[in-house]
């Protein structure tokens, strides 16, 4: 998508771009169509996608003020992927094919395939995967009993879900219908070569690295993050500690500790491609899109790489623009440039500890 473009049409909050197009607004999780008379957010906030499904694909809520799921789609690829998404949404009962799905809309699943990739930035399956994962959550938030959100978001069995919890929900559905009531989550918070380190974890694994100036600060992002979990400071895995602390003073450049964060079948595939960088290089964020297959993808590669809760683990910092500068880490620029600058300048086989 030609950023710039779009970008203009926001400012411009031209209605004749309504439908072409949204934009989501990291700060505040939102997305809107371009001519949303809303507060104009500040550029680096703002992420585009061709279609409103995709905004929320990768977690952005519709804006009440201006409803972008209202506005028509432009074309007939656009048409094409709101209709699977509206037939996936309408039968997440039952376990969908792309032939299934294909001979319902009247398009060949090669061609269906293709297009909604394209656009999309995830398979038709994957999509399917993601909206019952948020219809899961959604019933767990309302009070349903497990088994009854379980059937409600499609899942054939509940066995299925249990075994895969980490992956969908972090935590077991009880668990996750309580808001985290029950989760036992240690922390610590240390100094480190880049200020304040804050590291969590659960008895699975490791669910927060954090880098900060105010440890206030740092606490708070994590009780929000578990409302209703027992969020306490704690001596986390001494292990995890070194490593991280021994990865910021440039002793040991690779960092595999056990995790336990959610996501969604995107931002897994973000995670994955970020870790599969080698220690001082980077990729751009077209790059990466590249790399999993949609090139259209910048954007939500982007927020994935925001959304990282694991950060150094998953080293979001070495995804920079298409030109190279560094844009968007949670920690602020200074922290990014100084950790490529470390990873440039010394060389991992000269660093690892004996």
């Amino acid at each position: 998508m030609n950023s710039e473009y779009y970008w203009q049409a926001v400012v411009d909050r031209d209605k004749s771009k309504d439908g072409s197009f949204v934009y989501g607004v990291r700060s505040t999780g939102i997305y809107c169509r371009p001519s949303c008379a809303s507060r104009r957010p500040r550029r680096e906030q703002v992420a585009f996608f061709p279609l409103s499904a995709a905004a929320e694909l990768a977690g952005f809520r519709a804006c009440k003020r201006c409803r972008p799921q209202a506005a028509a789609a432009p074309n007939p690829q656009v048409e094409l992927v709101l209709a699977v998404c509206q037939y996936v949404d309408e039968h997440l009962d039952n376990p969908l094919t792309l032939e299934e799905i294909g001979g319902a809309l009247g398009a060949s699943p090669h061609h269906l395939q293709r297009v909604f990739k394209g656009l999309m930035g995830v398979s038709p399956r994957e999509y399917a995967d993601a909206r019952r994962i948020v219809a899961l959550k959604d019933a767990l938030r309302e009070g349903d009993s497990v088994a009854g959100a379980l059937y409600s978001a499609g899942y054939s069995s509940s066995s299925r879900v249990y075994e895969r919890s980490d992956a969908l929900l972090g935590m077991t559905p009880a668990t996750y219908k309580a808001g985290g009531k029950g989760m036992q989550i240690g922390y610590t918070i240390i100094d480190s070569p880049l200020g304040r380190l804050l590291v969590a974890a659960t008895e699975r694994g490791i669910c927060a690295v954090s880098l900060g100036d105010d440890d206030t600060v740092l606490e708070q992002a994590l009780h929000e993050e578990y409302p209703k979990a027992e969020v306490h400071s704690a001596a986390v895995d001494g292990t995890a500690i070194s490593t991280l602390l021994d990865y910021l003073n440039g002793a040991r450049p690779d960092a595999t500790l056990p995790l336990d964060v959610q996501a969604t079948a995107f931002q897994r595939q973000v995670w994955q491609a970020l870790q599969a960088i080698p220690y001082g290089e980077t990729r751009t964020y077209g790059e990466l899109a590249r790399e999993l297959g949609n090139p259209n993808a910048m954007r939500a590669v982007g927020r994935a790489c925001a959304t990282n809760p694991v950060s150094l683990i998953v080293p979001c910092h070495r995804a920079v623009g298409s030109d190279g500068k560094l844009h968007g880490f949670r920690w602020g620029l200074e922290r990014k440039q100084a950790l490529l600058q470390m990873e440039r300048t010394i060389r991992p086989e000269e660093n690892r500890p004996d």
